[in-house]
């Protein structure tokens, strides 16, 4: 990540905006680039990446499900780069002879979000992590999160959420997905 140019980028919008010359912004450039280069840390950072960096696991029998919810994250979307916040995001999956730490699935879901997103695409990006690790396609992950593209820009609809679902495996079949849905409720 170029440091340089996230600080001339920040000067440049506080130039465009007339904001430049206040002692409240002098370091403003400064901040900006540190807070883009920890919130964007995994950007160019590829899942199989992320999976080798989390890839401790555990043996265990085969069967019960795996359920951690409430992983509270943000990101930025690659459109606008607007703040994707107030997001949680569950995952479950049925272990097959081996389970991660349960604190890995948040760190994943972190890992994925500290990059440009499309939510969607976080979804999808969890469940090929996680898949990669614990070898098995019975993966679901839910995700709900408000867009500032859409609440404080365009159509300005404040409150309104948005929710993804990417699973695989059993998770095709309904009642397993009900299953789920009602774990986490």
């Amino acid at each position: 990540m170029d440091r340089e140019k996230l600080k001339q980028a920040a000067a440049l919008i506080l130039e465009a905006v007339g904001q430049d010359g206040r002692d409240e912004t002098k370091e403003t450039p400064e901040r900006f680039a540190k807070m883009m280069e920890e919130r964007l840390a995994y950007a160019g950072v590829s899942n199989e990446e992320i999976a080798k960096e989390f890839d401790k696991v555990f043996p265990c029998d085969d069967g019960n499900m795996v359920v951690v919810k409430d992983i509270d994250v943000f990101s930025f979307c690659e459109h606008h780069i607007a703040l994707m916040y107030d997001m949680k995001i569950a995952i479950g999956y049925i272990p097959k002879g081996c389970v991660i730490g349960l604190s890995k699935l948040a760190r994943i879901a972190d890992a994925v979000c500290r990059r440009l997103q499309l939510q969607e695409r976080i979804g999808a990006d969890i469940y090929d992590v996680l898949r990669r690790i614990v070898k098995t396609d019975d993966i679901i992950v839910c995700i709900q999160g408000e867009h500032s593209c859409m609440t404080a820009r365009g159509i300005k609809k404040p409150g309104s959420q948005t929710r993804t679902l990417y699973a695989g495996g059993v998770f095709d079949d309904p009642l397993r997905r009900n299953e789920f849905f009602n774990l986490i409720r």
